[in-house]
């Protein structure tokens, strides 16, 4: 705490003035106080300690298990441990879900055992299983234009591979095939599907991830293959051989559930109702220790909040900065909607919102999604990580998936967009564990969220766009 409030002093003094005439939105005082964050969060591992915390501690926590309350008191007992001022819970009703007996065999024509994994809400197969013929298809667009007759009682299977990106644009297109492949392979009469997994890894780590089922249409289990598996499987179909497949999926059904949203914040000093949000989701998924998605979240978020905590009281950003580690993002941005919903009425003082939920590599570009007249000052705000290696982007920005629900009620967001060219690589796999986190990527992202989240609370813009 001394060495960083020495920096601070030396920063406030050093500071000469990188601000350009025809933008002063930002002040001398402001830019000092942000390098002194970014310098403090570079030369500290809260962010990392949080994590290694979060992960040693409580481990896989799905939404609705056993170690769903748990994260939740973790966070808690942390947050105000962490000495912030108000820490408070709000509930969010779930359905539970809980993963049994995973198995895969090929049958026919080369008997072998392979790697899956149930996709989440799946229904069961049965303890003894089901076996059937696979039959192919692309995408789900191929899946639709097909015959029903040479589909029924069939196990399909959806090849498609996610590409390899650095903003993830990749992912959106392929994982179509993970929400509603089972409902319309059940259209056709279906048995089961089994899709490639969602991921750009060659391990043999299948990637779990939430289904849709369509409403009025049976309930097939449906499972994710690891891409070793699945390149097995499609050199096998490319012999021109029916191939026999046997599946065993025991998952169940574990009734309602309340899971919550961890709520934490720094009281602005001069306007404490306008708030300006930062989070990450608690809940992970139940294969690895949820340390990429989305521990990494959790700590650079509250590690960022804390560092501005910290700061002296005379320099407290005017507007609230407030934390949220939301719940039940993984089963279906749960506690993202309950969080809109309980607060619709305040929504207009919610100056702007952000989530870490890409991983842990480091941030190169922040875009924006705000009204044109802002632009100029966010570019502003956004220089001072110039030289931490962020750049403006674009106004065409998405704030983070739990923040969804705000933008589309016209809270203006901003988007942190980390390198995640890994990331599909460790996304809802039992490969995602603390080993794979940079400490130094990570700190990164702590120095951007600390420096921005209070040059954002402390300014004086309106960054609504107009109705």
């Amino acid at each position: 705490m001394y060495r960083f409030l020495t920096a601070l002093t030396a920063a406030s003094f050093l500071y000469t003035g990188a601000v350009s005439a025809q933008d002063n939105t930002l002040s001398a005082q402001d830019a000092a106080t942000a390098q002194a964050l970014i310098d403090h969060s570079l030369n500290d591992d809260l962010g990392y300690q949080i994590l290694e915390s979060l992960t040693t501690e409580v481990g896989p926590r799905l939404a609705g298990s056993e170690a769903d309350p748990r994260a939740v008191a973790w966070a808690v007992e942390k947050l105000n441990s962490l000495g912030f001022e108000e820490v408070w819970t709000e509930d969010v009703d779930i359905d539970g879900w809980a993963r049994g007996d995973e198995y895969g065999h090929i049958l026919a024509p080369f008997p072998q055992p392979v790697h899956l994994t149930a996709l989440g809400g799946s229904v069961a197969t049965g303890d003894t299983g089901l076996s059937g013929g696979i039959i192919a298809f692309h995408d789900v667009i191929d899946l639709q234009r097909a015959n029903p007759e040479v589909v029924k009682d069939k196990i399909v299977y959806l090849s498609k591979r996610i590409t390899r990106t650095q903003d993830g644009s990749g992912y959106g297109p392929t994982v179509i095939n993970r929400g509603i492949g089972a409902s319309e392979a059940a259209k056709l009469g279906a048995k089961a599907v089994i899709i490639r997994s969602v991921g750009t890894d060659s391990h043999r780590f299948p990637h779990t991830g939430g289904l849709r089922y369509q409403d009025g249409i049976a309930k097939i289990p449906a499972a994710a293959l690891s891409n070793p598996d699945a390149d097995l499987l499609e050199n096998m179909l490319a012999r021109g051989k029916t191939v026999e497949f046997k599946l065993v999926l025991t998952p169940r059904f574990t009734g309602k559930k309340i899971t919550q949203n961890v709520i934490a914040e720094v009281r602005g000093s001069e306007r404490p109702d306008e708030v300006v949000v930062i989070g990450g989701h608690l809940d992970s998924w139940d294969l690895g220790t949820g340390a990429v998605d989305d521990g990494a979240g959790v700590a650079i978020s509250t590690a960022a909040a804390k560092y501005v905590l910290d700061l002296p009281k005379a320099q407290r950003p005017k507007r609230t900065i407030r934390l949220i580690l939301w719940g039940a993002e993984e089963i279906g941005l749960i506690g993202a909607r309950a969080y809109a919903k309980a607060h619709a009425d305040e929504l207009d003082k919610h100056i702007m919102a952000w989530e870490s939920d890409f991983g842990a590599g480091p941030i190169w570009k922040i875009n924006s999604s705000i009204n044109e007249d802002a632009i100029s000052a966010f570019k502003e705000m956004a220089r001072a990580l110039g030289p931490i290696g962020i750049d403006y982007g674009h106004n065409q920005g998405r704030g983070g998936p739990d923040v969804s629900p705000l933008q589309a009620a016209g809270v203006p967001v901003a988007q942190l967009a980390q390198d995640g060219s890994d990331y599909f690589d460790l996304h809802h796999t039992a490969d995602d564990t603390l080993d794979k986190v940079d400490p130094a990527a990570l700190a990164q992202n702590v120095a951007a969220y600390a420096a921005f989240a209070y040059l954002v609370a402390n300014s004086d813009v309106d960054f609504r766009k107009e109705n």
